[in-house]
């Protein structure tokens, strides 16, 4: 594991309040995330976009994202998540945290103080 991902490992991910997702029957998870503001209202009265965007993601991140209830740490994640992917999460927490710096950058997650 390199060694700049050490300090993030005890990071505790949470949900951020108000993001609504849901669980498909197929287990993976659907973020559904209002598009707000004012670029986001001329978008959608002139180029039609959605009020409303539907964001699927795949097996390991809708794994991530049930795991994430600001009680995890990242440590205790990515030893989930390799219990139940195995070597198809490797390599791990390099990955795990990436993943987790897209949610936190697009606000879909924050952290637990």
């Amino acid at each position: 594991m390199a060694k700049n991902y050490q300090n993030y490992l005890s990071k505790v991910p949470k949900h951020k309040q108000g993001i609504v997702w849901s669980q498909n029957d197929d287990g993976t998870v659907t973020l559904d995330v209002e598009n707000k503001g004012v670029f986001n209202k001329i978008a959608q009265k002139f180029f039609k976009k959605p009020k409303i965007s539907h964001i699927r993601l795949d097996e390991n991140g809708s794994l991530i994202w049930r795991l994430i209830d600001g009680k995890k740490d990242i440590l205790k994640i990515g030893e989930l998540a390799e219990n139940c992917f195995g070597e198809k999460v490797h390599p791990t927490y390099e990955r795990l945290v990436k993943f987790l710096e897209v949610l936190n950058n697009c606000k879909f997650i924050e952290w637990q103080k």
